[in-house]
């Protein structure tokens, strides 16, 4: 079975007083991610917000990761690809509670 799908994702980007923060949304026509990230510059080096941008980036990439994997675990356990009692990962990068 051949098949072509199309996702997108979105990166959304906002700089303050030496602070970047993304948002990145995922898009996959029957759902939709959003991940979080946070950059902040030390106050003794140079500020280049390029970098800021990159890294907030990243992590609200990896964030959108977390998620997917957790949702393919599940849905591995929903048809019965995982052995009984297998546990869940418990985090990948980002838990919420860093979000």
């Amino acid at each position: 079975m051949a098949r072509t799908l199309e996702w997108t994702v979105h990166v959304y980007l906002f700089e303050e007083d030496g602070t970047t923060k993304a948002r990145a949304v995922l898009d996959t026509g029957t759902s939709t991610l959003t991940g979080l990230g946070t950059a902040r510059c030390n106050p003794e080096d140079v500020d280049i917000p390029a970098i800021g941008d990159e890294l907030a980036a990243a992590r609200a990439m990896h964030h959108i990761t977390a998620q997917l994997m957790r949702a393919a675990d599940h849905d591995m356990q929903e048809v019965g690809s995982l052995p009984p009692g297998t546990q869940h990962r418990e985090a990948y990068g980002w838990t919420n509670a860093m979000a």
